[in-house]
C-alpha cells in the first residue's frame, strides 16, 4: 500500500494523501488584495488532487510584505477574494491554507523577474523595514528598525486579527512563517537577534515572540489546524541549529502546533547550504524522531519512489512541494502513475488518464 496516497488524520481535517503544495509567493497582488491570478494558480492545485494547498507568505501587516506585491490580510477587504479561492480549493476536496508571514528586515523587496534588491524607504515601492535588532541582511540594504515592545505587542495582535481573517475566509490551515530569515525567524535567530530585553538572549526569550502569536492564534483555529514552518539550521557556526528546532518542536506539540515544516536557511547571507537530492529531510527525520511532533518535509523532492522512502522510513508524515507544481500543476497525478496507485482524476480530465508516456522513477 502506497504511504504517500494514504490519508492523514489530524484533530479536524483528514489529509486524503500526503501531498502538500508549499506556499510559493507569486509577486502579482496590489494593496494585498488577490485577484484572478492566484485563483486559478491556487486552483489548478487542486483540482490536481494535492491533498492541501498552502497558499504564499501573506503579510499581517504593509510592512511585513516581501515586496510591494505580496499579498496581505491586514483588513477585512482582503476577505472576500480570498472566500472564492477558498470555497473552489474546497470543491476539489482538497483543504485550503494560508501562511501568515512578516518578512522584518527582508521586506521591501524587487520582484525576482525585475531583478531582486531591497528599495530604500522612500522609493515608490519600500517602505521602512523592521527587525529585532538593527542589524541590516545586506551592507547595501536598509538598516532595519529595531521593534520595541509596544510594537511587537501590536505584531501578535495582528497576527491574530489576521488568522480571524483567514479562518472567516475560509482557510483550514494556518501556517505560521518562522523561517527563511523573515521576522521570526530573526527573533530565533542569535545571529539577528541581539536583544537585551526579554525577547532576546536566551533560547526561551528568542522563542518568546513565536510562542506568543501562538497563543493568540490557536484560539482562533477552534476547527482548524496549526503548523508551523521553521528553518531547522542557518548553515552558520553559532546561529540557530537542529538541536534547537528538536526542543522548540517539543514545546510546539505542548502548545498544540500539529505540524512542523521543516525547512532551512534565509537568515543571513553568508550561509553555506550543501543542496542536494532531499537535503533537508534529515532535519525533517531528527525531529520527528525526538519530538515526536508530525513532521513535513520540503527542498528538491522529484519523484514518487523518493517521496514513498521519505514517509515509509518514517523520516516525515507528509511531502511538501514547491517548483515542481509551477512545471506541472497535475503533479499528484503523475505520481500516482509512477506508483501504479489508482488516483481518480477530476473527471473533467479523466479522458487524458494513462494516455501519456511518462517515464518511471
Amino acid at each position: 500500500m502506497s504511504k504517500l496516497f494514504s490519508t492523514l488524520d489530524l484533530k479536524n481535517i483528514t489529509l486524503n494523501n500526503r501531498i502538500v503544495v508549499s506556499p510559493m509567493c507569486q509577486y502579482s497582488a496590489e494593496d494585498g488584495f488577490a485577484n484572478d491570478w492566484h485563483l486559478v494558480h491556487l486552483g489548478q492545485f487542486a483540482i490536481g488532487r494535492s491533498a492541501a494547498v498552502i497558499q504564499e507568505a501573506t503579510a499581517v501587516q504593509p510592512n511585513g510584505r516581501i515586496s510591494f506585491w505580496d499579498l496581505g490580510i491586514w483588513k477585512d477587504e482582503h476577505i472576500q477574494k480570498y472566500r472564492q479561492i477558498t470555497t473552489f480549493i474546497k470543491s476539489q476536496g482538497s483543504i485550503p491554507g494560508i501562511q501568515l508571514a512578516h518578512a522584518g528586515r527582508k521586506a521591501s523587496d524587487n520582484r525576482p523577474w525585475e531583478r531582486r534588491g531591497q528599495f530604500s524607504a522612500g522609493h515608490i515601492n519600500g517602505w521602512p523595514t523592521v527587525a529585532p535588532s538593527a542589524i541590516p541582511f545586506h551592507e547595501k540594504d536598509q538598516t532595519p528598525l529595531a521593534l520595541t515592545i509596544q510594537e511587537i505587542k501590536k505584531l501578535i495582535e495582528d497576527f491574530q486579527r489576521a488568522a480571524e481573517r483567514a479562518v472567516e475566509a475560509g482557510y483550514q490551515i494556518i501556517e505560521i512563517h518562522a523561517a527563511h530569515g523573515y521576522l521570526i525567524h530573526q527573533f530565533l535567530s542569535p545571529l539577528t537577534n541581539q536583544r537585551n530585553d526579554d525577547y532576546g538572549g536566551s533560547f526561551e526569550n528568542r522563542i518568546r515572540l513565536l510562542l506568543e502569536i501562538i497563543e493568540v492564534v490557536l484560539p482562533v483555529l477552534s476547527a482548524g489546524s496549526l503548523w508551523i514552518r521553521i528553518s531547522a539550521t542557518d548553515w552558520v557556526e553559532g546561529g540557530w541549529e537542529i538541536q534547537q528546532s528538536v526542543e522548540l518542536a517539543k514545546i510546539l506539540k505542548q502548545k498544540g502546533v500539529e505540524i512542523i515544516d521543516v525547512s532551512s536557511g534565509g537568515a543571513v547571507r553568508h550561509q553555506q547550504i550543501p543542496v542536494s537530492q532531499g537535503y533537508q529531510v534529515p532535519f525533517s527525520q531528527a525531529i520527528k524522531t525526538q519530538s515526536d511532533l508530525k513532521t513535513a518535509t520540503v527542498g528538491i523532492i522529484t519523484s514518487a519512489n523518493q517521496a514513498e522512502a521519505i514517509l515509509q522510513e518514517g523520516k516525515a508524515d507528509l511531502i511538501l512541494i514547491g517548483r515542481a507544481f509551477l512545471d506541472d500543476p497535475h503533479f499528484v497525478y503523475h505520481l500516482a502513475q509512477q506508483l501504479n496507485y489508482d488516483l481518480p482524476w477530476a473527471p473533467q480530465y479523466a479522458r487524458a488518464k494513462g494516455t501519456l508516456i511518462r517515464p518511471k522513477s
